[in-house]
């Protein structure tokens, strides 16, 4: 099998945004060489709808931590939420945008890299609901996706077990943190290269040497 590059992300982790433009530079450079696939680790998945009051003081003081260490810019409709939880209508949950990916593979298997980036620039910069349905009539326009076809999918209870094994697959590889990447060279034999945010240079650097330890295919 030709070795997979497995990025284990989160739409809603604010770690993933920061690390998205790097996660796009190495799927530019690996794309031609490498099978690279994007899995959503269902980061938020509360039996019960949780208001973003529960975690709005956290993410409070993260997100000047991921601004300053990555370089990424969190947007103000975004803040407003974060700032304003007794006013904000946000129930986080990981489910959706987990299964917009998995519908959205469907179509463009080799663009779901930037598309899990949109996802997240849509959150986190745009402050668009990822709960809400028509978070995603945007991104449908850039990709020129059949709107009432997404939309049947994505209330499809199919989608939603895809997404749940995609979860599933994500503790199977015991990643345990996002943003996490892992090379596959085959059914048993993983590379871990990087556990939370990690530089270009330094995730090239590791990305280079398994290849190079795998040797010519």
């Amino acid at each position: 099998m030709k070795p997979t590059l497995i990025y284990c992300y989160d739409a809603y982790c604010g770690w993933c945004y920061g690390f998205s433009d790097i996660m796009k530079k190495v799927n530019s450079a690996y794309k031609n060489k490498l099978e690279i696939e994007v899995l959503s680790g269902g980061m938020i998945l509360p039996e019960e709808p949780v208001h973003i009051g529960a975690t709005a003081g956290y993410i409070s003081k993260a997100y000047k931590n991921v601004e300053k260490l990555t370089g990424v810019k969190f947007g103000e409709d975004y803040l407003w939420h974060i700032h304003h939880p007794d006013i904000s209508d946000w129930y986080p949950n990981s489910e959706k945008p987990a299964g917009a990916l998995c519908i959205f593979k469907e179509y463009f298997s080799d663009q779901q890299v930037s598309f899990a980036a949109d996802l997240e620039y849509a959150l986190h910069y745009e402050g668009r609901d990822l709960t809400d349905d028509e978070a995603y009539r945007i991104l449908l326009e850039k990709y020129n996706l059949p709107a009432e076809e997404f939309y049947e999918k994505l209330i499809d209870r199919a989608y939603k077990e895809k997404a749940h094994d995609e979860f599933a697959l994500c503790k199977q590889l015991q990643v345990t943190g996002f943003p996490a990447l892992l090379l596959q060279l085959n059914e048993n034999k993983f590379y871990l290269l990087a556990r939370g945010y990690t530089d270009y240079e330094t995730l090239t650097s590791r990305l280079e040497n398994a290849i190079n330890e795998i040797g010519p295919s």
